[in-house]
C-alpha cells in the first residue's frame, strides 16, 4: 500500500514527543501516512511557514492557531486545531544569583507558585534595575502564564518586570551569559539550564494551572477541510502515540529515540527527567512533579474550547486584541473537539461528554461519565483560586484588567 506524503513542522522539545513516536513506532504508517517531520529553529518560522503552506500541519503552541485566526500574526489565516499534544511541560527557571535572593526572600524549594512568586515579588520590589525573562513567542502558553503568574504574585509584566523572546534553545545560553534573569520554556531546557548553566527551576506550569496544554496540531482550516479524512487517520496515529508514551516502562526507549540528532540533539539522561517527573531542579536539590507532562490521561489530548477561550481572555487582558463576543466565539471554535470526537468514536476511545469545562472546579482527580464508560480529569484550575467561566468571559477580563 503506498503511503500518503505529509509533512509537519517542529520544535526540538519533548513535547513533539508525540508527533516523533508516530512516524518512529510506526503509528502513523499504520494509518497510511508517511510522516516526514521537519525541524524548525523557532516558532515564529513554525507560525510563517506553516501559513505559507510549507507544512501540512505543525506542532505549534496552543495560542497560536487562535492568534492566526484572529489575525494577529503577519501571515494569518485561519487555522484549527484538532487535538492537543499533552498536558503541562513547562517551567521558570532563573539563574542561580536570583535564585540566591528569592530563597533569602522565603523561596521554598518545592516549586509551588505561590510562595516562589511572594518570594520574587520580594526581589523585584526591592532590585536596583528591572529584571529580564525571556519567553519563547508573544502568542505562547509560557507567556500568557508567566504574567499570569507575575500578575497574581503582585509584579507588574512590563512595568516591574521585562519580558523577551527568544527561541527555546537559545535561552538556557542566554541565561549563563547574563542576558536574561530567567524564562519560561518547555523540556528539555530547563534541565539544561541547571546542568549548563548553574540555573535553578523556580516553579512549573503544572502548579500555576494544573491541567493545562502547552502544544497542538495546528492546521490551515481550509487544508483541513479538504483532508478529513487524512486528519482523521493523523489523529488516530497520535492517539496511539499517546497511549504508548503513557506507559512508564516505555521512557526509556522514548528518551533514546528523542535524543536521536534530528529530533532533540541532546543525552538521554537529560530527557528523562521530564518523562518520569523526577528533577534535579538545581543545586543539589531533587523534586517529584508527577503531572508534569501528562500525554494521555485525563483527557490530555481532547481540545477543550474552555481553554481556547482562557488563552483568547490573556490576549484581551494583554492588549494584543480588543474584545468583542464574535472574536470570542471565533477563538473558542479554532479548538475543534468535534474532528476529534470524529476521528477516535470507531475506536471506542472514552472521550468528555462537553465540550468545555469551568477552569478551577475540580480540586482532585475525578471520575466523570464519559463518551463511552468514565474517564478520570485531572485536578484543574489557577494557583491563585481564581475559576475561569468561558462563559462569563467578560466578567473575567473586568476583574483581571490591567492598570
Amino acid at each position: 500500500m503506498s503511503l500518503i506524503a505529509l509533512s509537519a513542522g517542529f520544535l526540538p522539545l519533548l513535547d513533539s514527543v508525540l508527533l516523533v513516536l508516530a512516524r518512529e513506532k510506526g503509528f502513523a504508517a499504520a494509518e497510511g501516512l508517511d510522516l516526514h517531520l521537519v525541524k524548525e529553529s523557532s516558532w515564529a518560522n513554525i507560525r510563517d511557514r506553516a501559513a505559507l503552506g510549507h507544512f501540512d500541519f505543525a506542532q505549534m503552541l496552543a495560542p497560536m492557531p487562535i492568534a492566526a485566526t484572529l489575525g494577529l500574526n503577519p501571515l494569518s489565516v485561519p487555522m484549527i486545531t484538532p487535538m492537543m499534544l499533552g498536558l503541562g511541560n513547562n517551567g521558570v527557571t532563573v539563574s542561580a544569583e536570583l535564585w540566591g535572593r528569592m530563597a533569602d526572600a522565603g523561596a521554598p524549594t518545592t516549586l509551588e507558585a505561590g510562595p516562589v512568586g511572594a518570594a520574587l515579588a520580594k526581589v523585584v520590589r526591592a532590585a536596583e534595575r528591572k529584571l529580564r525573562f525571556g519567553v519563547v513567542h508573544q502568542t505562547s502558553s509560557h507567556n500568557y502564564e508567566l504574567r499570569y503568574w507575575l500578575m497574581a504574585s503582585g509584579v507588574v509584566p512590563d512595568r516591574d518586570i521585562e519580558i523577551v523572546v527568544l527561541p527555546p534553545p537559545l535561552l538556557p545560553e542566554a541565561l549563563g551569559s547574563g542576558g536574561i534573569d530567567g524564562y519560561c520554556v518547555g523540556e528539555p531546557w530547563n534541565t539544561v539550564g541547571v546542568k549548563t548553566a548553574g540555573a535553578h527551576i523556580a516553579t512549573v506550569k503544572a502548579s500555576i494551572w494544573r491541567s493545562s496544554p502547552d502544544k497542538v496540531i495546528g492546521m490551515r482550516a481550509h487544508w483541513a477541510e479538504a483532508n478529513s479524512e487524512i486528519v482523521a487517520g493523523l489523529i488516530r496515529a497520535v492517539h496511539h502515540a499517546a497511549v504508548w508514551c503513557g506507559e512508564s516502562a516505555n521512557h526509556a526507549e522514548i528518551a533514546d529515540i528523542m535524543a536521536a540528532p534530528h529530533y532533540l540533539g541532546l543525552p538521554a539522561e537529560r530527557i528523562l527527567p521530564a518523562l518520569s517527573g523526577q528533577f534535579d531542579i538545581g543545586g543539589g536539590v531533587a523534586a517529584r512533579v508527577p503531572e508534569h507532562f501528562v500525554p494521555y490521561a485525563g483527557a490530555a489530548n481532547f481540545p477543550w474550547t474552555s481553554h481556547a477561550a482562557w488563552f483568547y481572555s490573556q490576549m484581551v487582558r494583554w492588549g494584543e486584541v480588543e474584545h468583542t463576543a464574535d472574536r470570542a466565539r471565533a477563538a473558542a471554535m479554532t479548538f475543534r473537539p468535534d474532528i476529534y470526537r470524529s476521528a477516535l468514536a470507531p475506536l471506542g476511545v472514552p472521550m468528555p461528554v462537553a465540550d468545555s469545562k469551568v477552569e478551577g472546579l475540580l480540586a482532585r482527580p475525578t471520575e466523570v461519565a464519559a463518551t463511552t464508560g468514565m474517564l478520570v480529569l485531572g485536578a484543574d484550575g489557577f494557583f491563585d483560586g481564581v475559576r475561569f467561566d468561558p462563559d462569563q468571559v467578560e466578567a473575567y477580563l473586568a476583574a483581571q484588567r490591567v492598570g
